[in-house]
């Protein structure tokens, strides 16, 4: 093992080199580029100067109060509200917004069995915030034409146990907003609380409709009544450093909740508003570097930019033949499905990568076919990235059309249905993955199109007994 400076940096960066690029706009799903020069290394420099600050006791270090105040300060001018949390990313936001949400139900109303409703759209965090707080799952359809949820089904599920209910601003899948007021109306009706999960909606769509052209933007933050919390992240298009996320309230009450304290014991007394102990200050004094640094009028115009690019990405897509939306944008994210029974998506998917471009393939589920995720970056504003996107994409098609769909033996999946996930035995386990085309070696094989397609399948139960597997042979350590 090597304990050269140089040689460590070069294996880092080697490793790097086999990864996605996060800067230039090709990587359209997971990173968040401004195109602003300077920025990221403005970011670098604050959380490098914060790192060692430990954000557990911020009676120790009086510096992460008034940053984290700072930034939810600019938030709560932004999209309402009277209180907030800095989090680790979306999906802490998310989890403690539930958690919040069943301590407020067992409190107030002495709910001992809490139900969470959510549209079949909502975040895969909602869920697991579930398992890991034990609330029962109501899932309620959406609408599939406009993949909206209807209010009407929301107040239907409503019970003397629902805690919370969840909205999308806008759903990650279809890039569409909820009807927020209507459902919050009808949440508020009922005594219950509503979130909207605008985790990579809410910094976009604040400061879009804040710009002159602005287009006609739901209701969705805050100052709507019945909304009591609302996730938004801001390493998405705040364009901060990972790790940045802000859970926002209607009053520093309901957040209380949602904290926890311990004074039982003989340390020191705990007082946690996340579900971190100790953690880094870093990533938060990256996040007000760049908050500041870009500023209301510097956000309205990157927000601005990204509104027209994915209009126009947008109506390329639906030039190209083979390809359609399946809802039309309200926010930055696009959802492109095909509408040639030759033309797969997962195979399209696959010869944009090889093409440098990274298209997030999204299987079907309901009444939601299998599709292609864009999401849209200030990075992508620029009408020669436009335009190389859409004769790639194009191209691809072409390709995909000439290689046909990958198709799945029916016996396959007529024997998979008869398979119970929880009682599967490891040469079951082996099979099934063989079928999917992942062996033993770890790696993953480099066109997906196969895997995708065998398990978009398969049973969803069955699916998610399986995808542990294929990403736990990634880690393959010593005694793992």
């Amino acid at each position: 093992m090597s304990t050269d400076h140089d040689a460590i940096l070069a294996r880092l960066a080697e490793l790097r080199a086999g990864d996605l690029p996060t800067r230039g706009g090709r990587t359209m799903a997971y990173v968040y580029d401004s195109g602003l020069d300077g920025l990221e290394e403005l970011a670098v420099a604050a959380q490098a100067a914060f790192a060692g600050v430990n954000g557990l006791d911020m009676t120790a270090f009086p510096s992460v109060v008034e940053l984290e105040n700072d930034l939810v300060r600019r938030a709560t001018a932004l999209l309402g509200g009277g209180a907030g949390t800095f989090t680790s990313g979306g999906t802490e936001s998310c989890l403690l917004a539930v958690l919040t949400a069943r301590q407020y139900a067992r409190g107030t109303r002495g709910v001992t069995r809490p139900e969470l409703i959510l549209p079949d759209t909502a975040h895969a965090a909602f869920h697991k915030a579930a398992e890991l707080f034990g609330l029962d799952v109501v899932t309620v359809p959406v609408d599939p034409a406009t993949f909206k949820v209807w209010p009407a089904d929301v107040a239907a599920a409503i019970t003397e146990r629902t805690a919370l209910v969840v909205v999308s601003a806008p759903s990650y899948a279809h890039g569409v907003v909820d009807p927020v007021a209507e459902v919050a109306a009808l949440a508020a009706e009922r005594g219950v609380l509503c979130h909207v999960d605008a985790c990579i909606g809410g910094w976009y769509l604040g400061h879009l409709r804040r710009a002159a052209d602005a287009p006609d933007i739901p209701d969705f933050d805050l100052t709507v009544p019945g909304v009591t919390s609302l996730s938004v992240d801001l390493h998405k298009y705040g364009y901060a450093a990972k790790g940045a996320s802000l859970l926002l309230f209607a009053d520093a009450e309901l957040r209380r909740h949602g904290w926890f304290a311990h004074a039982s014991w003989p340390g020191y007394p705990v007082v946690n508003s996340t579900l971190q102990g100790t953690k880094s200050a870093g990533p938060l004094a990256a996040a007000w570097a760049v908050t500041e640094r870009v500023g209301t009028d510097g956000y309205t115009a990157l927000s601005t930019r990204v509104h027209r690019t994915t209009r126009d990405l947008a109506d390329g897509v639906g030039r190209i033949d083979g390809l359609r939306l399946l809802a039309r944008p309200e926010a930055s994210l696009i959802a492109v499905a095909s509408d040639d029974p030759e033309v797969d998506v997962f195979v399209v998917a696959d010869e944009m990568r090889e093409s440098g471009w990274y298209l997030q393939p999204q299987p079907a589920f309901g009444a939601s076919p299998a599709n292609l995720h864009l999401t849209v970056t200030a990075a992508v504003a620029e009408e020669e990235t436009v335009r190389l996107l859409l004769g790639e994409l194009e191209k691809a098609v072409g390709r995909a059309r000439a290689a046909g769909p990958v198709r799945v033996d029916p016996a396959i999946v007529e024997a998979a249905a008869s398979l119970d996930p929880e009682a599967l035995t490891a040469e079951e386990v082996e099979i099934a993955l063989a079928l999917a085309g992942v062996g033993e070696g770890g790696a993953l094989p480099r066109r997906m199109a196969p895997v995708l397609a065998v398990l978009q399948a398969l049973p969803p139960k069955l699916s998610e007994r399986l995808l542990p597997e294929v990403i736990g042979r990634l880690y393959t350590a010593a005694g793992q």
